[in-house]
C-alpha cells in the first residue's frame, strides 16, 4: 500500500496595492451652531501605509447664496478652521471652495440647511447585550411633529475620570551626585499631580436612522453606544455628549453608503465597492475621483453623567487597563545600568521598597508607569463641563 503525504507551505499574506491613485479627501459639516467650524483635507493611501496624509497649505472657504463668504485657515496640519464663528443659517445655499497648494481647485454642490429638531432625551440603562455582555447602554429619544426631519446622524464625545491604581507621592529620579555610581537612582517627591486624570474620546463609527418608513418622524430608544461592564471607562465616573444632526437625503445616502463599504463583511465580498462618489469635485479635470462630502445638518445636542456605581453598586470595579504587576529590576548587569535606563526612558513608576530582595531583584518594586501615572492616558486639567452631581 502506498503513501501519498503532501507538504504544504503557508506563508503570510500581505496586502500590497497595484495601482495607487491619490486622492483628496474631504470631511466638512458645518452646523447651525455659531461657533469655529472645522473642515479637514487628506489624501488617499495606499493598503499597505501607515495613514493618510494631510492635504497641507490649501486655501478653504465657504460661500453663501446671498454673498457671504467665510475664510478658514489651516491650524494644524490638514485642520481648517474658520476665522471667524459662524452658523449656518434656514433658507441658504452653501458651498464648499478648496484651492490646493498646487493650484487644483474644487468645489462642492450646494447644500441647504435641513430643518431643527431637538434630541428630546439621552439615558443610560443597564442591560445584557445580544452577546450576552453585561454593561451599560446609552439610548438617544427625539421626535419631530412636523414629519420633516427624517434623516438622523449621531456623534458622541465621551469624557472619564482615570486615577492610577498604584500611585505613589514619591518615585525614582537619577543619582548624578558624585559618590555613587553610573546606575545610581534615589527617591524624590513627585513634583507633579499623576492620580486623577480625564481623558475624552470621539465616536469614530458612523450612527444613523431614518424614519420615513415609520408613521411618525420618532425616534425611541435608539442605541448611541454599548459599553461593557468591564471597560475602565467606566469606573470613576463617565459623561458622554450626544449630538444629533439633521440630514439631507442625499448626505444620509452617502454616510449610509459609506458604513456598508467600510464594513469587515464587506471587505473582501464578492461585489467590491470601487469608488464612493460624494458631492466635492475638480473644477477643471471631471474625471478627477475626490473623496468625501461637504454637509451642511443643523445639531441639538445633550450631556449625561453617570457612576460606576450607580449601576452596580457594591460591585468590583472593572480592570484597569494595565494589570499593573510589580516588578524589581536589578541595578545593573554585565549589560550595563537597568533600572536607571527605565527610569531616564519614563516607563515605570516607583511603587515601594523590595524588602530583602533576592540576588535577580533590586533594592525598589516599580510598576508600568501608567499604573502610577495617568498623564500617559489623559490630562490633569479638569474639562470645564465636568460636574460631581
Amino acid at each position: 500500500m502506498a503513501g501519498l503525504f503532501l507538504t504544504t507551505c503557508v506563508e503570510e499574506f500581505e496586502p500590497e496595492t497595484i495601482t495607487f491613485e491619490s486622492a483628496l479627501v474631504v470631511e466638512a459639516t458645518i452646523t447651525d451652531e455659531v461657533k469655529t467650524q472645522e473642515i479637514y483635507l487628506s489624501r488617499t493611501f495606499a493598503f499597505e501605509e501607515d495613514g493618510p496624509e494631510s492635504e497641507t497649505s490649501a486655501t478653504v472657504g465657504v460661500t453663501d447664496d446671498q454673498g457671504s463668504s467665510f475664510a478658514f485657515v489651516e491650524s494644524e496640519p490638514g485642520i481648517y478652521r474658520s476665522v471667524a464663528e459662524f452658523g449656518a443659517i434656514t433658507g441658504r445655499d452653501y458651498t464648499l471652495n478648496i484651492t490646493t497648494s498646487d493650484g487644483r481647485g474644487y468645489s462642492s454642490s450646494a447644500m441647504e440647511l435641513p430643518p431643527t429638531t431637538e434630541l428630546d432625551s439621552i439615558y443610560a440603562e443597564r442591560i445584557v447585550d445580544s452577546n450576552g455582555v453585561d454593561g451599560i447602554a446609552i439610548y438617544a429619544d427625539s421626535f419631530d411633529q412636523t414629519n420633516s426631519s427624517n434623516n438622523y446622524r449621531y456623534t458622541y464625545e465621551e469624557t472619564f475620570r482615570i486615577i492610577a491604581p498604584r500611585w505613589k507621592p514619591d518615585d525614582l529620579a537619577p543619582d548624578d551626585s558624585q559618590l555613587v555610581g553610573p546606575c545610581a537612582v534615589k527617591l524624590v517627591p513627585k513634583e507633579s499631580e499623576e492620580q486623577t486624570c480625564y481623558r475624552t474620546d470621539f465616536s469614530t463609527d458612523i450612527i444613523q436612522f431614518q424614519t420615513n418608513d415609520l408613521e411618525e418622524d420618532r425616534i425611541s430608544r435608539f442605541l448611541i453606544r454599548f459599553i461593557s461592564n468591564q471597560d475602565y471607562i467606566i469606573s470613576h465616573r463617565y459623561t458622554i455628549q450626544v449630538r444629533q444632526l439633521i440630514q439631507s437625503d442625499q448626505s444620509y445616502a452617502f454616510y449610509e453608503t459609506l458604513n456598508e463599504f467600510s464594513s469587515i463583511e464587506s471587505l473582501f465580498s464578492s461585489t467590491q465597492p470601487g469608488f464612493l462618489n460624494g458631492n466635492v469635485s475638480s473644477d477643471t479635470n471631471g474625471n478627477e475621483k475626490v473623496l468625501g462630502y461637504f454637509d451642511v445638518a443643523t445639531v441639538d445636542e445633550k450631556r449625561l453623567f453617570f457612576n460606576y456605581e450607580d449601576f452596580y453598586p457594591g460591585e468590583p470595579l472593572p480592570p484597569y487597563v494595565n494589570p499593573c504587576m510589580p516588578s524589581a529590576p536589578v541595578i545593573a548587569n554585565e549589560g550595563g545600568c537597568v533600572l536607571r535606563v527605565q527610569v531616564e526612558a519614563n516607563i515605570i513608576r516607583y511603587l515601594d521598597l523590595n524588602q530583602d530582595p533576592p540576588l535577580n531583584e533590586g533594592p525598589y518594586l516599580v510598576v508600568p508607569r501608567v499604573c502610577g501615572d495617568c498623564t500617559e492616558i489623559g490630562s490633569i486639567e479638569v474639562p470645564e463641563f465636568w460636574t460631581e452631581e
